[in-house]
């Protein structure tokens, strides 16, 4: 089942990676796989359930397509958009056969979804127009001429399900910390203090995530707009895998001795990658990281947590005052979508 926005299929991309045929999921779309229990059921008002609720709860407008495969589900969405009599919900497998070839015949093929482009000009190539040509061709033949995933898509037009559902993903792909500075940053002290606050940032960050990181970038730059142009960057691969804000910020600051003296750097930061699940294999003892066995980072965020975090750092992050390259944020518009102490006050008199 397909439950797009009614408006999602009109501004997303070709919907197919150029390079690696990966099929690119849209933001506002979602997949739900019906078990045999609901699949017995009434299918029409399960459709239409699902659109009120959004609607009452959300206020946002959708319509559903179940059928099933992927492919046809979003067929099946296309035609509930695009179709008043169905007044927003398509079940696909419900409508009568004869209309449904009458409707693919007359669809061109770039309707169906990872189909555009250079790929619809290599199919007409072969007499492949419409959608009802694509789902008569040879899935074999198919494979040959393009590849696996454009023969998967001719399967699910017939109904077999080739394009299983995704697991959640766990954790996240990278971690960046970076902004601009209310006052230019000049020397390699003070840049010092800068990557590791980051990277103390950082392990935090992993701790929560319950994430270890074997990458480190650390980079700096001036402005775009300034006569002066410098934008040093180091890569930094890690023995191991670590959450250790100390071994991070060690990391951080080989940037160092690749910064200029005296340059008005606007802005540094640094990126964690190659993450991998902090319950993993533990390292051999070589490898392993003595502040991370004592907990350092997860002691640190707590206290962070509970009174603030300005109050506690390490190393160079703990220097007080308020560092003067920190971001102004007296004219910060109120977070009330996230921060509890910033919600909307109403009174009625």
């Amino acid at each position: 089942m397909c439950i797009p926005r009614p408006y999602e299929w009109q501004r997303r991309s070709s919907g197919q990676h150029a390079q690696t045929g990966e099929r690119i999921y849209s933001i506002d779309e979602a997949f739900l796989g019906l078990g045999p229990r609901m699949a017995a059921g009434d299918l029409t008002a399960l459709g239409r359930d699902i659109r009120n609720t959004l609607w009452k709860l959300v206020g946002v407008p959708v319509c559903v397509g179940i059928a099933t495969t992927k492919t046809l589900a979003k067929l099946a969405n296309k035609t509930a958009k695009k179709i008043p009599v169905f007044d927003g919900v398509c079940i696909w497998e419900q409508t009568s056969p004869r209309w449904r070839s009458k409707l693919l015949a007359q669809l061109p093929v770039a309707e169906v979804w990872g189909i555009a482009g250079r790929l619809e000009k290599r199919l007409a190539a072969l007499g492949i127009l419409s959608i009802a040509d694509l789902a008569a061709a040879d899935p074999v033949m198919i494979r040959d001429r393009f590849n696996v995933v454009v023969m998967r898509t001719v399967l699910e037009l017939k109904g077999v399900p080739c394009i299983p559902f995704e697991e959640a993903r766990q954790g996240k792909e990278q971690l960046i910390f970076s902004r601009s500075f209310s006052a230019p940053v000049t020397t390699r002290t003070e840049m010092r203090q800068v990557l590791t606050a980051y990277a103390q940032q950082g392990a935090a960050r992993l701790e929560r995530h319950h994430q270890a990181a074997k990458l480190i970038t650390a980079f700096a730059g001036t402005s775009h707009y300034a006569q002066e142009h410098s934008f040093p960057t180091v890569l930094v691969p890690l023995p191991a895998p670590t959450t250790d804000p100390v071994v991070l910020a060690k990391a951080a600051q080989r940037l160092l001795p690749h910064l200029e003296e005296g340059t008005r750097y606007a802005r540094a930061g640094i990126m964690l990658t190659d993450l991998r699940p902090a319950t993993g294999q533990q390292a051999l003892e070589p490898f392993r990281y003595r502040h991370e066995e004592q907990g350092i980072a997860t002691l640190v965020e707590q206290v962070h947590r509970k009174v603030g975090k300005d109050l506690l750092g390490l190393g160079h992050a703990g220097i007080r005052p308020r560092p003067h390259w920190r971001m102004k944020r007296e004219m910060l518009s109120p977070r009330a979508t996230t921060h509890w102490d910033e919600l909307a006050s109403v009174r009625a008199d």
